[in-house]
């Protein structure tokens, strides 16, 4: 029988097709890199080597949430940014994030079936309707996130997103003072999304072409917000947003200076994971959050024919 990580990853699959070679999510994207600068405040709420002011390069990714490379830039779909940055002793840690400012189930086991009720229809080529409503009758809890993506609007570039992390994730301080956290990227240009009519007429891969224009042109920068979380607050449930009143701290600045043309050529591997922390940043219990690194590991086989494991440092 096969593992639920395969589980999910066939689900997916089955969603939006095998496209070997691909991520099996957030197929298509586009690598860039830059520079993180954390600010002052930062050392203050975590030990972790990026967070102590040193300037460090990264690795970003921006990209769709889909699992089809070949599906249009004005889809209605989440946006996703994932962020790897390379540490002063050599190691590495990400931040992978998403529009949406929750997620839609709260374990693998539910991960799995809510993808499996949007296979398409044979005959329409959309999901059955009374599948995926009958599943979020069963699971409220989804409800927010599916508001949330339905009321998106296609963005104006990959740099006029507010990027969250969804998942919680411990901070730990010199002193041994430990917050809860939830990241959240704010892009200096400000959020601004366009009409649908608009997105098409722009093209199928307008969001990629923006950005390398905007790059062209300039630095595209972000600031990394914390939110703290209060006493109450879930932590290890990715499909509860916290209130916008939390107290938030801007702990840094990205600064993208250009595309990436070093990572994933000449079979080089590039792994996204936000399970891969770094002393001073520990994960939350929240079930999702732990289960996509086995997820990945089943992506990341079929896709380049090596495990997480074999990527080294990735």
């Amino acid at each position: 029988m096969s593992s639920l990580a395969e589980q999910a990853v066939d689900a997916i699959h089955a969603v939006a097709g095998r496209h070997p070679g691909h991520r099996a999510a957030h197929a298509k994207g586009i690598l860039v890199s830059g520079r993180f600068t954390a600010a002052p405040e930062a050392a203050a709420l975590t030990r972790a080597g990026h967070m102590q002011g040193e300037p460090v390069d990264v690795t970003a990714r921006f990209s769709n949430g889909s699992g089809n490379p070949n599906q249009p830039d004005f889809a209605n779909d989440g946006r996703g940014f994932a962020v790897k940055f390379y540490l002063p002793d050599g190691s590495r840690t990400d931040i992978v994030s998403l529009s949406l400012p929750c997620f839609f189930v709260r374990t693998p086991e539910d991960f799995v079936k809510f993808t499996r009720v949007q296979k398409p229809s044979p005959r329409s080529g959309k999901p059955r309707p009374l599948r995926v409503l009958g599943f979020l009758l069963r699971h409220r809890e989804a409800l927010p996130a599916v508001r949330g993506f339905q009321a998106q609007k296609p963005p104006a570039s990959y740099a006029t997103v507010v990027y969250n992390s969804i998942h919680s994730f411990k901070w730990l301080d010199a002193d041994g003072g430990e917050r809860f956290v939830r990241y959240r990227w704010v892009p200096e240009a400000g959020e601004e999304s366009i009409t649908k009519e608009e997105a098409k007429s722009r093209g199928a891969d307008y969001l990629q072409d923006e950005i390398r224009t905007r790059l062209e042109q300039g630095p595209v920068r972000f600031r990394l917000q914390v939110r703290l979380a209060a006493d109450g607050d879930a932590v290890d449930d990715p499909t509860k947003a916290w209130p916008e009143s939390r107290e938030t701290v801007e702990v840094g600045v990205l600064e993208l200076t250009g595309l990436d043309t070093t990572r994933e050529q000449g079979g080089d591997v590039l792994v996204f994971d936000p399970m891969r922390v770094t002393d001073g940043i520990e994960p939350s219990a929240d079930p999702i959050l732990h289960f996509r690194r086995a997820a990945y590991d089943v992506s990341v086989q079929r896709r380049a024919g090596v495990g997480l494991a074999d990527t080294g440092k990735a």
